[in-house]
């Protein structure tokens, strides 16, 4: 079962779910404003059913107008949790590549604020890459859906877009490199009933085209994050407090070659086996 938000035809933003794969549900006419409420329930997917019936409103997936699964949620994001995203950090880094080590074997996870909700950029929309950075990247990543409790209630795609020249320079850099204008995206919709042992038999796949043509493309297994899930999220709640509950980004462990770099009009599109697709076009900010 997937929640989402979408637009109707008169712009409103609405709430719906997703049960057969090919039509939005359109909840608002169940009365649901917003999905917070739902995330807070003890049991999401619970709350979702007992509002579902046939006199719903339906609209055809492929017409609605999705946007971020995000409403008043702020985005963290969790980084060196994959193998391959300590060395690549480590690479791009002389200066600090001692505490990418370092983070990848402590107990305390790298943990970052990312971005505000009214931030985020939705299925379709342009991400950004900073004019003054020479070596952009997006980083696609699973994004838990965490409600106020620190309790993992759903799960989304998310791309965290980085400056890797502006971080490797140096690592007091990193706000900037990882907090600008379109630097983050998520959708298209929440995956409700997700258990770890399951989310980690999932692939993440990315690829990149440009004028039509594939330039990057890779793929790893959630699997292969090292940390588990609730050891994340227990740590970004240690002496916090999130009224509104959060998305938190895992981490990445697909990361195209040095010598790539994003480009003006490319298209960025991240597939999770057990979510969907998020596909978002390249703008410069």
């Amino acid at each position: 079962m997937k929640l989402c938000r979408y637009r109707d035809n008169q712009d409103i933003v609405r709430v719906g779910c997703i049960a057969d794969g090919t039509n939005v549900i359109d909840l608002s006419s169940a009365g649901v404003s917003s999905m917070t409420p739902l995330l807070e329930t003890g049991d999401p997917p619970a709350a979702v059913r007992s509002l579902l019936n046939d006199n719903l409103p339906r609209v055809p997936l492929s017409e609605a107008r999705l946007c971020a699964p995000v409403e008043q949620q702020e985005v963290w994001a969790a980084g060196v949790t994959y193998l391959r995203s300590k060395t690549a950090r480590m690479e791009e880094s002389t200066f600090s590549a001692n505490a990418y080590d370092r983070v990848y074997e402590a107990e305390r996870p790298e943990l970052f604020f990312k971005s505000l909700p009214e931030k985020v950029v939705g299925p379709g929309g342009p991400v950004g890459i900073r004019r003054d950075a020479k070596w952009n990247v997006p980083e696609p990543e699973l994004a838990l859906v965490l409600n106020s409790r620190g309790a993992i209630v759903g799960c989304t795609v998310g791309n965290d877009m980085s400056s890797r020249d502006i971080e490797g320079e140096n690592l007091l850099y990193l706000p900037q490199a990882k907090i600008y204008h379109r630097s983050c995206a998520l959708g298209p919709w929440i995956a409700l009933e997700a258990h770890e042992e399951t989310l980690r038999q999932w692939t993440v796949q990315l690829s990149i085209q440009r004028a039509g043509q594939t330039v990057f493309s890779g793929e790893t297994s959630v699997g292969r994050i090292k940390r588990r899930f609730s050891e994340l999220a227990d740590f970004l709640f240690r002496c916090q407090e999130l009224p509104h509950g959060a998305v938190l980004l895992t981490g990445t462990g697909v990361v195209p070659s040095d010598d790539f770099t994003l480009q003006e009009n490319d298209l960025v599109r991240i597939e999770i086996s057990g979510i969907g697709v998020l596909e978002n076009q390249v703008t410069i900010v």
